[in-house]
């Protein structure tokens, strides 16, 4: 009898992913029966799932193997009490291609001042010489495989870069901060930080007033990991205030951002939306049907989710 996968992702993302994962099956030479909507919930192994549908309540699916999420954020699902098998999370080498290229434009973006030389067509000759890479400190909260990759291409570019992470890490060409003290280190030399964090109990609200205070005067924030990283009020404070002087925003408390939010308006804050990494159907589903291979063969899963982390 065939392997049962079920897709519950939506319709869109249905259109998107089923002939690359019936691709990537063949690919491996795996018999699976991939549904959307299977006769017996009990024979489900595997489960491809995106949060914020209507699956909530996985009980009925009591022969699950695991469940194997497409985007590298949990945190919609971590908590979830029915969930009772393995959680597996997107590592995908295209989402990690996709988000340093974001972060590196972006960096480089306000590294080089762009708004302010190319984009202000206003006939005055502006002749305002940036600095060095190697003279620029950029800070990455979170050393994870996406923290990882942007530091590397980053440090690449001669950039000093910093990292920040909650356990020890060492890399070469980034100074790694870890704790309380070393959070504090990092804020207070980073004049381009870059957020990359999960989405936790212990990361909500990181950058409170009392953090963003420790950034240098004019510093530049670029938030492509979880709006809820930043205290929204905290962070419009201190732009108004001049002590940051820019803050790039790819995602939200709420998305989409509402209309009438004080970031659409704020001279200070750039947004875009939620585009800084996507998950590629192509090298996605080749992740899902490996991580099905090794469930099949009693391997261990890949990218597995500790659910006491959060991550």
């Amino acid at each position: 009898m065939s392997t049962v996968a079920m897709f519950a992702a939506g319709e869109e993302r249905w259109a998107q992913y089923e002939r690359p994962l019936r691709d990537a099956f063949a690919e491996k030479r795996l018999e699976v029966e991939l549904t959307r909507a299977p006769g017996d919930p009990a024979e489900v192994d595997y489960m491809i799932f995106a949060p914020g549908g209507p699956l909530t309540d996985f009980t009925p699916f009591t022969g699950l193997k695991a469940v194997l999420n497409l985007w590298a954020g949990v945190e919609d699902i971590v908590d979830n009490e029915t969930l009772r098998v393995p959680l597996a999370r997107m590592v995908d080498e295209g989402l990690t291609e996709g988000m340093v290229e974001w972060v590196t434009g972006h960096v480089l973006r306000h590294h080089l001042g762009m708004d302010a030389q190319i984009c202000r067509q206003d006939g005055v000759w502006r002749h305002n010489v940036p600095p060095l890479a190697r003279d620029r400190a950029v800070g990455i909260l979170g050393l994870g495989a996406l923290g990882q990759a942007c530091a590397a291409a980053l440090a690449a570019l001669n950039f000093r870069v910093g990292g920040w992470s909650r356990s020890p890490k060492a890399f070469d060409g980034i100074t790694s901060h870890h704790g309380e003290d070393g959070l504090a280190e990092l804020l207070a030399d980073s004049d381009i930080l870059v957020l990359l964090l999960p989405l936790t109990p212990q990361t909500e609200n990181l950058l409170d007033a009392q953090r963003l205070a420790l950034m240098p005067e004019g510093a530049v924030l670029i938030n492509p990991g979880r709006g809820q990283l930043i205290d929204d009020d905290a962070l419009l404070a201190a732009l108004d205030r001049g002590h940051l002087g820019h803050a790039t925003l790819d995602v939200f408390r709420e998305e989409p951002l509402p209309a009438a939010h004080p970031f659409w308006a704020h001279p200070r804050v750039t947004v875009t939306p939620h585009i800084a990494s996507e998950t590629r159907p192509m090298s996605a589903a080749r992740l899902i049907a490996e991580n099905i291979r090794r469930g099949e063969a009693g391997e261990p899963f890949l990218h597995l989710v500790d659910r006491a982390r959060g991550y």
